[in-house]
């Protein structure tokens, strides 16, 4: 490490200003005399320091000695038998790399002289040294490692070579913390012996490393070699034949014997063989090696790498493919079988997987799968070069045969036995989870083992429907787990499920869903409002699709909060599509988010608003079916009652106009003039007839009271009487312009008694229809009603001598022509 600057200008500065001229020379103040100015970190460090009498800053005065070491106060005692211009100190530990120690006076004031001091260690003994011969450059490249304490010192490192053969020996100086060299090829024989070493000093001391002896070339790692060909020699199956070489700089070494290593693998391996295959002594000039005893008709990748004798391994050169002559197929394969029945027929639908088994060899590139009914190829069901295979047999047939197939030949067939399917329940409980980034470990557990020869554990992904998707693996009875590998994808379901296989059959599978690895959901289902209440409200949502989940959806949390941000949960199933939020305020705006969670992670949707209405629509479908059901059954009351009340409804909504020939007269009186009987022998009937009239025995002259009774009573008199017909009296009316009045039942006396004084009455009919009129007038006398006296036809006794007597409309009673009485008959 360096002094500081400051230091160094300290002493500088001391010497300046304490110096004295004495002819031309700056004369020291004074000096410190140091044991030495490099010391082993630690060790102890002795100063004196002398003051010269003729120094200008102490003459004539005590001095007092100070010291320090940095910044730090140094006790010292003055020199035994020395003046008091003479102090020496001793420092039990100099514990610092480097540090500046200053002699002083008046407290300090007046530096008078100073040196710096270092402290560190020895060198250590340098390590590793290693030579590598570079053929690119041909350079001997030498590193080494120069221990594992830094010595706080300047250390001084060399190189140094040296060839006995020849006599010669060099040594190379390195720059400081630079522990590397390049021999350059000139100063060292390639095939010759070279004795290398590696020296490191300092002013505590020296080392030097181990010496290591070698052959340049032994040491020297070649570029990357080449494999320019590979092929393959008729009639010699499982061997390939490689041609092989190496860059064209070192193309000197053609002569020299190398060793070179050899590793191949089949195209659909991702191993390589190990260990690789060793070649020894091998000349570039002859570069042809034979590899057998390998697979036939398989695809090989092979890789090389060489060395010269004990030298590195060179980098393993690219990969060349190549191709084993061709056999027939041997070895059997495995096969798993599902049988289900067609209900539109009597056949099976059969779908077949299968694969190789560990001892079988296909030895072709190209092969291909029969399947047939019999071990000849006349009765084929199908051939593919898939490794499934669906159709459908008659439920007769009891076996098929599966062949490979490539252009060497075939191989022995394997038999398959078909069984009908079972409805047996053998496997309780399925579970499978994550093994590794690759595996599932699948476990399970069977309820029924008599009978039982195995299991099959079949799994394929549920995002792919294709059957060439669909991998099993054949497991004995005694297993109750499996770990499956293969190309799994993190985030994407698989279907795993495990059959249980009978002598006669396959039974029922159990099948489990898992993901290799779970992470949160890509989407969250747009949250619906469906139906509402007077304070309840039902929110519903869609399935997520199966390739958005990204794992097991566990639940969901719908959170919603009022406009006091009074926050609540409604949790809901995986299995759940709605929720009910209940107890909201009417008067208030809701904000909603739904959270979907898996056991990888949640995410949260957008948020929604809402707001109760006062009528939800519940409400208004019980009003408007309460009304409805209410004036329903008012209908049905009035229909009811009009079916009851027919007669009195339709006399009231569609009355019967009176026919004026069969009209019923109660009674008759005329209360303006009298009633002369007409002679009935002299003179013909009246052509007008009346269809009825009642006739009433009335006295010869009624009392007030009797009178007022029948002209009171509220009874319904239209029925009395008898009915009579070519009535003789024939009264004609002349019309009027008054307005319509009720039809009247006139009274009469009996035919044979004799006309009484009084004026005939005339009582009010329960009939409105206005009267035919005739075109005679005349002028009848007042009209008199149940309640009062009413004056309709003619001048009343109560009309006034200066009033008019107002027009009477004749017209306004037709059917009281019918009844009109001829009045020249009266007179």
């Amino acid at each position: 490490m360096m002094i500081p600057t400051w230091m160094l200008v300290i002493a500088v500065l001391v010497d300046a200003a304490n110096g004295a001229r004495s002819q031309g020379d700056i004369q020291p103040c004074a000096r410190i005399n140091t044991s030495s100015t490099e010391v082993p970190l630690g060790s102890p460090v002795t100063a004196t320091c002398v003051i010269r009498e003729d120094c200008p800053l102490v003459i004539g005065q005590a001095v007092h000695i100070e010291w320090r070491l940095g910044n730090e106060l140094i006790l010292s005692s003055p020199a035994a038998n020395e003046s008091n211009r003479v102090s020496r100190i001793v420092v039990p530990s100099f514990n610092r790399t480097e540090a500046v120690l200053i002699c002083c006076i008046q407290n300090c004031s007046q530096v008078v002289a100073g040196v710096a001091i270092r402290a560190g260690h020895p060198p250590e003994m340098p390590q590793n040294l290693s030579c590598q011969m570079n053929l690119t450059s041909e350079t001997l490249n030498c590193k080494w490692n120069p221990g594992q304490q830094d010595t706080h010192l300047p250390t001084k490192y060399t190189l140094h070579t040296e060839i006995r053969d020849l006599n010669l020996n060099h040594t190379y100086n390195l720059p400081p913390e630079v522990h590397h060299y390049c021999i350059p090829r000139h100063e060292l024989g390639m095939f010759i012996k070279i004795e290398i070493y590696v020296k490191a000093e300092n002013n505590l001391g020296e080392a030097t490393s181990e010496h290591i002896v070698l052959d340049p070339l032994s040491t020297a790692k070649f570029g990357r070699p080449s494999i320019v060909k590979i092929d393959v020699e008729s009639k010699r199956l499982g061997c390939l034949k490689l041609t092989w070489g190496l860059s064209p700089r070192e193309a000197w070494t053609r002569h020299i014997p190398l060793n070179f290593e050899l590793r191949l693998k089949t195209a659909d391996s991702d191993q390589w063989s190990s260990p690789p295959i060793p070649v020894w002594q091998v000349k570039l000039s002859k570069p042809v090696k034979e590899q057998c005893r390998l697979l036939h008709g398989t695809r090989y990748l092979a890789q090389i790498r060489v060395r010269y004798m004990q030298s590195p391994w060179s980098e393993w050169s690219s990969s060349k493919s190549g191709v084993t002559l061709e056999t027939a197929p041997t070895g059997r394969l495995d096969s798993w079988m599902k049988v289900s029945r067609n209900h539109t027929s009597k056949n099976l639908n059969i779908q077949l997987f299968w694969k190789p088994s560990k001892l079988f060899r296909a030895n072709t590139q190209n092969l291909s799968y029969i399947v047939s009914h019999l071990r000849g190829e006349r009765r084929r069901i199908c051939s593919t070069n898939e490794k499934w295979c669906t159709f459908q047999l008659s439920g007769r047939v009891r076996k098929v045969h599966l062949s490979a197939v490539n252009s060497a030949g075939k191989s022995h067939p394997t038999e398959i036995r078909i069984h009908q399917p079972k409805a047996l329940k053998a496997i309780v409980d399925v579970t499978a989870v994550p093994h590794d980034d690759r595996s599932f470990l699948v476990q399970w557990t069977a309820d029924v083992t008599s009978g039982l020869t195995g299991y099959v554990v079949e799994w394929k992904p549920l995002l792919k429907t294709d059957l060439c998707h669909i991998h099993f693996e054949i497991v004995n009875k005694n297993q109750s787990s499996l770990i499956i590998s293969g190309s799994f994808e993190p985030y994407n379901p698989y279907g795993i499920s495990v059959y249980p296989r009978f002598k006669n059959g396959t039974g029922l599978p159990q099948t489990v869903n898992a993901y290799l690895r779970q992470k949160a959901p890509s989407v969250v289902p747009k949250i619906q409002l469906k139906k509402t209440w007077k304070s309840d409200i039902e929110i519903s949502w869609d399935e997520i699709p199966l390739e958005q989940r990204n794992g097991m959806i566990k639940g969901y949390k719908v959170f919603y909060w009022d406009e006091n941000r009074h926050v609540k949960v409604v949790s809901a199933d995986a299995e759940d599509r709605r929720v009910i939020l209940k107890d909201l305020n009417i008067s208030s705006s809701y904000e909603a988010f739904m959270m979907v969670s898996t056991f990888g992670g949640s995410l949260n949707g957008s948020t929604i608003y809402f707001k109760m209405n006062p009528f939800d629509a519940v409400t208004v479908v019980i009003t408007v079916t309460s009304l409805g059901v209410g004036l329903a059954l008012l209908i049905i009351a009035i229909v009811l009652i009009c079916f009851s009340k027919y007669k009195k409804l339709n006399s009231n909504l569609w009355p019967v106009v009176p026919d004026p020939a069969n009209s019923s007269i109660k009674r008759w009186s005329s209360e303006s003039t009298q009633f002369t009987h007409p002679s009935w022998d002299n003179e013909e009937p009246n052509p007008i007839c009346l269809s009825h009239l009642s006739f009433l025995d009335l006295p010869t002259k009624l009392s007030k009271e009797e009178d007022d009774i029948w002209l009171n009573s509220s009874e319904d008199t239209s029925d009395l009487g008898e009915s009579i017909c070519g009535s003789p009296f024939t009264p004609t009316y002349s019309g009027s312009n008054s307005e319509s009045v009720p039809y009247a039942t006139v009274l009469f006396s009996s035919c044979n008694d004799p006309v009484p004084d009084e004026h005939h009455v005339y009582l009010r009919s329960e009939s409105t229809q206005p009267l035919l009129e005739t075109e005679e007038p005349f002028t009848p006398k007042c009209y008199q009603n149940f309640a009062r006296e009413q004056c309709f036809f003619g001048p009343c006794d109560d009309i006034s001598e200066g009033e008019e007597e107002p027009p009477t409309v004749w017209e306004d009673f037709p059917f009281l022509c019918a009844l009109a009485m001829n009045e020249s008959e009266n007179d």
